[in-house]
């Protein structure tokens, strides 16, 4: 009896012990905000796991236990009525130290109906998280009190609109393509009624898919993809496991199978990925998921931890239970059933779970926020020194020589007001700006949130060598064109707002909203230890600077705090106002002032320049130098910074004085001679926050030395941009910027802008817009690489080859090119003509070089290729917009045609404009009207990686009667070739004529030296050669495009080095 009494008590000690544990554990006040949309049932089942992890772990609301029904916000149910009431999420989380976004995919009609199959399409309730709800959600994390944002499965995909999604995912630290995806032991739907009533409804009896396997849908595009078990992968189900860094975040290696839906996402840093999803892939599973861009391995877990803040994201419906202890006032009841459930669908919430938000909330408690700033002393990171530039680093002032880039917004697929460059980009990028031995970059305007982001983790893991900051302050250049004065209020207002706004934004304090235009988000990292310089403004259009200042002739003097001004003018004053404005700013609200200049110009420059023909390019001056520093200011100082290219504006290649001047070299050398005089016309340090040279087939502008704008490869682009650097340290400048670090797609140039579609440039890459290629980095993926190795080719066979003709004539394409290949032997003997008719009811149906052939189809364009290297491609007179724009619309040149005529038979060179005629003011006299042929072709190697690699190669003709071509799109006058839009009919329609077309037409013919036909593609008949072959091409709305870094960047990377 007494071993009885014993074991009895025995039994009461070890069940009482963990109660009365429990209780005599002290509560932690703590205030949860449980986020959840998607409550279609009073089984709360989407946040009954999150609530019961609280309450055991005693965290309390009010010093009260949280209650399941009442402490969250979102859909309230109500069973008997079968309808959904909403409780509306906080407009103020001021009071809330954690917010938990459980789901808000939210509640549809077919969700209250009980049924066997849930996932029916229907009408939405209540569902999607809203921008406002978003932005009250940032309102709370952008403070400077430490708060925790967790966030699950479900919170940012449909419904919830893009934007919001994209703001999300960029604070959260992921990128998310739309998949999702779950595994189901029985695929067949008659067996299984987990498989969601959409897929029924979509498929019915054509779903043919039986035993185990996982659903792979993406919500944007709506693609289904199934992995079939034993086919696709190797094992059942999907797995959670920590990664490295989880499992010394956690302090375990624990896994579980887990069973529900899932995102497939991708953290933004590697080490960001606490936990990762695993699952068995055979060969061919992995090739399915290659096909449809679909990542093999994706994050489980992502962490990121901010200076107040820290954020997870759980990519699954981890908190997700249908039911949980009714008892959890024990200690230890987790751990019992980790081990008691280990084989239960629970058993990853017990396993998993609880141990992870066990840590979670742990380390929050723990967490302290520590100011890196001292506000109590006035703070600045550099200054200018005489002609030097100085940064302190470790508390020692040293000299600093601007080696750098400008970096703009421009992406492959968007425009730059889309912010679409992504934060692992802009890492990426500054990792290879800083290999290539940069000290600096410069933006115009706010980048989003990611770019200083990346710039921080960047410096953080490089502070020996970190890249500074030059940023800009961008100001509406079209409110000040249309207002013609830097006065306009609207206009000005906007500027003051952004120069505020951008001081917030590299202190890491303040959300910047949604606007069309402009990026937007949390900027919660403070880079301004970075920031060594404010650059304010754009390239100020002359007639706005002379109409500000006739309008304000009777402003008088600027005598501000930190800047004031002698013998200005309004537009400078104007100047030292806005500089002392973000001045002021910026040292009132954080102490901290930084060294300070504007954009200036050459066409705005403080010297006169008489040998320019252009009267806007020398129409007005804006003097740096009547601007002063005074006060605190005085430490920090001033800079004046200018864009600078050898080619423009003209006088470049007129000015004799400039031109006579002897560079270090002892050469001739106008660009050196500027920079002497631009030098010596300053009492403050110079900059040159732009130069640069483009990479591109096109070409603008012409140097007397060969610098041109457009038509150098990138072997020539890096030479002269060496050339320029060296240029500008010999004549004592602070250093140099180059233009631009990255190729930009959207951008246009004067003698092309016409021919193409504004509305469509970032979508395709145009060869013939030398603007587009400026940087060092390219796009382009170059499908077929143009070094006669046909290896590689995928294209479209164009003719049939027989056993007495093998002739291989393929077509193909990219966002850059059509691409041309001809393997033949007739290619000892014969030259080819290639025809192509790219618009309907025009072109020639004859050609005077090929005798004795008429052509069935209009001809449009005939690439005449030569393997001695005379090669061009030639165009229809009718079709030629530079004689129809320049001849019979503008009147400049002589047209060729004096009657505009269809079928002529005759084809031209291609020419584009490069110079209307210019008067010469200082030796009085007028230059032609100037061109160059642009449809000339060049022979060579056009392969990136093959030593005698020329990027401005056309064609490639080898010993082995073997041709690669690659013709721009641009060059055959298509306007968008990602729709398929050419030019139209011109002199009927106008500069703007457009037409879409479904397919272009391509022949071949081929010419002996005496221009004798001796084959074509398609066979002639009577002399006549019938209709070409149809070719074709998938419209695109998102442009493919791989990144390179050009020659010119290795020159530099030298050249930054020494």
């Amino acid at each position: 009896m007494k071993r009885i009494y014993i074991g009895i008590i025995a039994i009461l000690i070890l069940v009482i012990t963990p109660i009365a544990w429990w209780y005599l554990s002290d509560e932690k006040p703590l205030n949860v905000a449980i986020l959840d949309k998607t409550v279609p049932n009073e089984t709360y089942r989407e946040h009954l796991g999150v609530n019961w992890f609280l309450n055991h772990y005693k965290y309390t609301i009010d010093h009260q236990p949280y209650d399941v029904q009442k402490n969250y916000y979102g859909t309230i149910p109500n069973d008997k009525t079968k309808r959904v009431s909403e409780k509306k999420f906080p407009t103020d989380y001021s009071n809330y130290d954690v917010i938990y976004l459980a789901d808000t995919y939210g509640v549809y009609k077919d969700d209250l109906n009980e049924k066997k199959r849930l996932g029916k399409r229907s009408e939405k309730i209540v569902g999607g998280l809203e921008m406002d709800e978003w932005q009250s959600i940032v309102g709370r994390l952008a403070s400077n009190k430490k708060s925790m944002l967790i966030a699950e499965y479900n919170t940012f995909a449909s419904p919830t609109s893009e934007a919001v999604r994209k703001e999300l995912q960029d604070y959260l630290g992921i990128s998310w393509s739309g998949w999702i995806g779950r595994y189901f032991d029985e695929l067949d739907y008659h067996k299984n009624s987990e498989i969601p009533q959409w897929v029924i409804d979509e498929h019915g009896d054509n779903w043919p898919y039986k035993g185990g396997g996982f659903l792979l849908f993406n919500e944007i595009t709506e693609k289904l993809i199934v992995l079939e078990l034993d086919k696709h992968v190797k094992t059942e189900g999907i797995q959670v496991q920590f990664t490295e860094e989880g499992k010394k975040f956690f302090n375990t290696s624990a896994r579980a199978d887990y069973g529900y839906w899932f995102d497939i996402i991708t953290p933004k840093y590697a080490e960001d990925a606490l936990a990762n999803y695993k699952w068995d892939l055979t060969k061919e599973g992995e090739k399915l998921l290659e096909d449809n861009d679909i990542p093999q391995q994706f994050a489980a877990i992502v962490s990121q931890d901010k200076r107040y803040t820290t954020s997870y994201y759980f990519a699954g419906d981890f908190n997700d239970m249908s039911r949980v202890p009714t008892l959890y006032k024990i200690k230890g009841l987790p751990t019992i059933y980790k081990y008691a459930e280990k084989y239960a669908d629970s058993s990853f919430y017990w396993s998993i779970y609880i141990p992870v938000m066990h840590k979670i909330f742990d380390t929050f408690e723990q967490k302290e926020v520590q100011e890196n700033v001292n506000h109590d002393k006035l703070n600045y990171n550099a200054r200018t020194k005489g002609e030097s530039f100085e940064v302190l680093r470790d508390g020692k002032w040293e000299s600093l020589v601007f080696k750098g880039v400008n970096i703009g917004m421009g992406k492959p697929g968007a425009f730059p007001g889309e912010a679409a460059i992504t934060e692992e980009e802009y890492y990426r990028w500054f990792r290879q700006i800083g290999e290539m031995n940069a000290n600096t970059i410069r933006v115009y305007t706010l980048h989003p949130p990611g770019f200083y982001r990346a710039l921080a983790k960047y410096n953080e893991e490089n502070p020996d060598k970190p890249l500074y900051v030059l940023h800009g302050v961008w100001i509406n250049e079209e409110g000040l064109v249309d207002s013609l004065d830097a006065y306009d209020e609207a206009t000005l207002k906007d500027f003051q707002l952004e120069m505020k706004r951008m001081v917030d934004v590299i202190h890491g304090n303040t959300y910047v909203k949604p606007v069309a235009g402009h990026a937007s988000g949390l900027y919660d990292v403070d880079v301004s230890k970075y920031v060594i310089g404010w650059v304010l403004g754009i390239e100020w259009y002359p007639h706005m600077v002379v109409g500000t200042n006739e309008k304000h002739a009777n402003i008088g003097e600027y005598n501000g705090t930190y800047f004031e001004t002698k013998n200005a003018s309004p537009f400078e004053h104007w100047l030292a106002e806005q500089m002392d404005l973000i001045t002021t700013y910026e040292k009132d609200k954080y102490n901290w002032i930084r060294p300070m200049s504007f954009t200036n110009w050459v066409t705005t420059d403080l010297l006169d320049h008489p040998s320019e023909p252009s009267e806007d390019e020398d129409l007005v001056g804006v003097n740096p130098n009547v601007i002063y520093t005074k006060s605190e200011m005085q430490a920090p100082g001033q800079f004046a910074s200018y864009h600078v290219y050898p080619y423009y504006p003209d006088f470049f290649n007129f000015d004799q004085k400039y031109l006579n001047y002897k560079d270090f070299r002892g050469n001739k050398n106008s660009y050196a001679g500027y920079l002497k005089e631009l030098h010596e016309a300053h009492n403050m340090p110079v900059l040159i926050a732009e130069f640069g040279i483009p990479a591109a087939r096109g070409m603008t502008h012409e140097n007397v030395y060969g610098w041109n704008q457009g038509h150098m490869s990138e072997q020539q682009q890096g030479e002269t941009l060496q050339h320029l650097y060296e240029d500008i340290m010999h004549e004592g400048l602070l250093g140099g910027l180059v233009f631009t670090w990255q190729d930009e797609w959207f951008k246009r140039t004067w003698n092309t802008m016409d021919y193409d579609d504004p509305n469509r440039r970032p979508f395709w890459s145009n060869a013939q817009t030398n603007e587009q290629q400026f940087g060092v980095l390219s796009f382009d993926r170059f499908k077929v690489k143009v070094d006669g190795d046909t290896k590689e080719w995928t294209g479209t066979q164009m003719y049939n080859t027989t056993p007495s003709d093998s002739t291989d004539f393929a077509v193909d394409y990219d966002e850059r090119y059509l691409y041309f290949k001809i393997k033949s032997d007739v290619l000892e003997k014969a030259s080819p003509r290639i025809l192509l008719d790219v618009v309907p009811n025009q072109g020639n149906t004859s050609a005077t070089s090929i005798k004795d052939m008429t052509f069935s189809n209009g001809v449009d364009f005939m690439v005449e290729l030569n393997k001695s290297g005379d090669s061009r491609v030639v165009i229809d007179e009718y079709y030629d917009f530079y004689d129809y724009f320049y001849g019979h619309t503008l009147n400049m040149i002589p047209p060729r045609m004096a009657v505009p005529t269809k079928n002529s038979g005759k084809f031209a060179p291609i020419n584009y404009v490069l110079n209307k005629q210019l008067f010469l003011p200082e030796q009085n006299i007028t230059t032609d009207f100037s061109a160059y042929e642009t449809g000339k072709l060049l022979q060579g190697n056009a392969n990136p990686k093959a030593k005698d690699y020329n990027s401005l190669v056309d064609y490639t003709w080898t010993d082995e009667n073997v041709i690669e071509l690659r013709i721009p799109w641009l060059l055959i006058q298509s306007k968008d070739p990602s729709q398929r839009e050419f030019m139209g009919d011109l002199y009927k329609d106008g500069k703007e004529a457009s037409t879409k077309v479904d397919n272009i037409y391509i022949g071949a013919v081929f010419v002996d030296k005496d221009g004798k036909v001796v084959k074509s593609l398609p066979e002639t008949k009577n002399h006549v050669l019938p209709a070409l072959s149809a070719y074709s091409w998938e419209k695109w709305q998102t442009p493919k495009s791989e990144e390179r870094l050009k020659q010119s960047y290795y020159i530099l990377q030298k050249l930054f080095k020494d």
